[in-house]
């Protein structure tokens, strides 16, 4: 069974169309980001852009090399979707792509990561032997069909995000629509459907349509007597996302993802009406098979435990963060943090306060106060910055409180600790992150 799904050749024109819509999207959200202010936002005006931990050494390029960078990818978009240069386009693109995610949290989003690993994906994916410029310059014939792992990778991966997502959802103040109504207070201001959002009703076809979907539409659009129905609610779902969340391309590569779920010869008429049809149950062997099923279980093994991690980390992820990120939790939890940054300066015996919003901008100042890696971070961005005058401090975040989805405020970051001194350890809780208080509900 798993021989014949893996192995089996099938028509490759989901694979091409996708190779277009995929190059067509990712340089949409390349080029949107310059125009939008994204990059001026999140990499050019900041000091300091928060990269993920153990990855300091990517920052911003100084001038105006953030604009030419994301210029280059989404350049290397149009290529892909061409299919010019496409492995040399595809490669560069991931690496750029990765690099940036990397570079910066504070815009951090869950579809980032996901392009990620769909990008990766394409690297391997022979999605540039047919309607491409590669394949017309190339002296090969044409290819017309492909192995069936690459539908059922990219179904597999899809089958985890959508799954882990609607069993996260799973928690008190999703199920009381209370989180729902957090999602929707910013968006009062929308254009007829402003008022209707507010709407405790509402709310609960929102609150339960997102775990509904989430859990069942990959199975759905799997099964062909469901196909079409889950595909036109799927085109709601995710247009409405797009107009009310305002998440860049990730609806329309949701959308895209949809071809890998039609019958092959149906992708092929609707897209390729000149395409040699691909008929054919022979099951052949890679040379690469051994190789491949080696790296297909131990990739899959890694994105079924990732999301679980935060289970085997002492105290709440809602209230500490850790094991957060990777893990398909999207639209969860809302944090508001308070506290000011005390500095004991051992070299000249003094000790001064510090603002956030003194060194950071408004999004980033959000972070620092209520997201534990972020002060981390930032108060041995200072430990640095005082370093470079010669002088040892201590970093201490005082006054420390929490809201999240709406609590009241209580006290979050141990103010005894010195976390410019403090190690950071990925897999473990952190002590100085006091105990959780996420009983009082709002």
């Amino acid at each position: 069974m798993l021989n014949r799904l893996l192995f089996q050749r099938i028509d490759n024109s989901p694979l091409l169309i996708f190779r277009i819509f995929f190059g067509i999207l990712i340089s949409l959200e390349c080029f949107g980001a310059l125009i939008t202010g994204w990059v001026k936002k999140n990499l050019v005006e900041p000091q300091f852009t928060f990269p993920f931990i153990d990855f300091e050494w990517l920052q911003n390029l100084p001038g105006p090399g953030m604009y030419l960078y994301f210029a280059v990818m989404g350049t290397l978009g149009i290529t892909i979707a061409l299919g010019y240069k496409y492995r040399f386009s595809i490669i560069v693109f991931t690496l750029l792509w990765t690099a940036v995610y990397l570079m910066q949290k504070t815009a951090y989003n869950n579809h980032y990561y996901l392009l990620i690993l769909i990008a990766l994906f394409m690297c391997f994916f022979p999605a540039h032997k047919n309607y491409a410029i590669d394949a017309r310059n190339s002296a090969a014939p044409n290819q017309n069909s492909m192995y069936g792992y690459v539908k059922w990778i990219i179904v597999l991966q899809l089958l985890i995000v959508y799954v882990y997502a609607s069993v996260a959802k799973l928690y008190g103040d999703w199920l009381d629509f209370g989180m729902i109504k957090i999602l929707m207070r910013p968006k009062a201001h929308y254009f007829l459907i402003g008022e209707i959002l507010q709407q405790p009703w509402v709310h609960k076809i929102i609150g339960s349509a997102g775990i509904l979907f989430d859990l069942l539409i990959i199975p759905a659009l799997l099964w062909k007597p469901s196909r079409k129905i889950a595909f036109f609610l799927s085109i709601f779902f995710h247009l409405f996302n797009s107009i009310v969340f305002q998440i860049g391309i990730f609806p329309y590569l949701s959308l895209a993802f949809s071809v890998f779920f039609f019958e092959t010869e149906t992708i092929r008429k609707i897209f390729f009406k000149n395409k040699i049809p691909f008929f054919s149950k022979k099951i052949s062997q890679p040379s690469y098979k051994q190789v491949f099923l080696v790296g297909f279980g131990i990739y899959f093994t890694i994105q079924l435990l990732l999301p679980l991690r935060h289970h085997a980390i002492e105290d709440d992820v809602l209230w500490t963060e850790e094991g957060h990120r990777m893990s398909w939790r999207m639209m969860l939890r809302s944090r508001n943090g308070r506290g000011q940054f005390k500095i004991v300066n051992h070299t000249i015996g003094k000790q001064i306060f510090v603002r956030p919003n003194d060194y950071l901008n408004r999004g980033q100042k959000r972070k620092v106060l209520s997201y534990p890696d972020f002060a981390w971070q930032f108060a041995n961005y200072m430990k640095k910055e005082f370093s470079k005058k010669g002088e040892r401090v201590s970093v201490y975040l005082i006054e420390s409180t929490i809201s999240i989805n709406g609590r009241p405020y209580v006290p979050f970051i141990d103010p005894k600790v010195d976390l410019a001194n403090t190690p950071w350890n990925p897999y473990r809780h952190h002590e100085w992150i006091l105990p959780s208080q996420l009983s009082n509900r709002p």
